[in-house]
């Protein structure tokens, strides 16, 4: 039977500050997000199971992504852990902001490879993570390929 890639798309809203950066993105400020996400698998083909014909039910797939990054990134503001920021993060975290402390430079490249690591953990064995695409802007997104890493 042949390989099908599949794709669903999820979107979430986040805030972000580029400590260091030498323009605009190194003030707070926010991206609606829009994350695609591409599987690949063989159809089940056993006519009696639940899922037949299916790679894997888009049910299960954005059950993964939510658990992994829509609920967790959404509505967040995102300061890499080092950022001199601290004071700012922690006055946001006692006023009961949801605020994420990541070991990166928040930027929608590093994103990308955070969420490829953290999708790619709880895919069933026979499905494989394919590609990401994290949309921070109309015209601007970051593009993470399998077959490149």
């Amino acid at each position: 039977m042949s390989t099908i890639r599949i794709t669903k798309q999820f979107t979430f809203e986040a805030g972000h500050a580029l400590y260091g950066y030498d323009g605009k993105c190194k003030n707070l400020h926010g991206h609606s997000y829009k994350l695609f996400v591409t599987v690949s698998g063989v159809p089940i083909s056993d006519e009696k199971n639940v899922k037949y014909g299916m790679v894997i039910d888009f049910g299960d797939l954005k059950k993964i992504v939510n658990e992994e990054i829509v609920d967790i990134f959404d509505h967040a503001t995102v300061f890499n852990k080092n950022t001199p920021h601290l004071e700012l993060a922690q006055e946001l975290i006692d006023r009961e902001h949801h605020v994420l402390l990541v070991d990166y430079q928040p930027t929608t490249e590093m994103m990308v490879i955070d969420f490829a690591k953290k999708i790619k953990t709880r895919l069933p064995e026979n499905i494989k993570l394919q590609a990401i695409k994290l949309q921070e802007t109309e015209t601007s997104f970051a593009e993470w390929y399998a077959s490149e890493n």
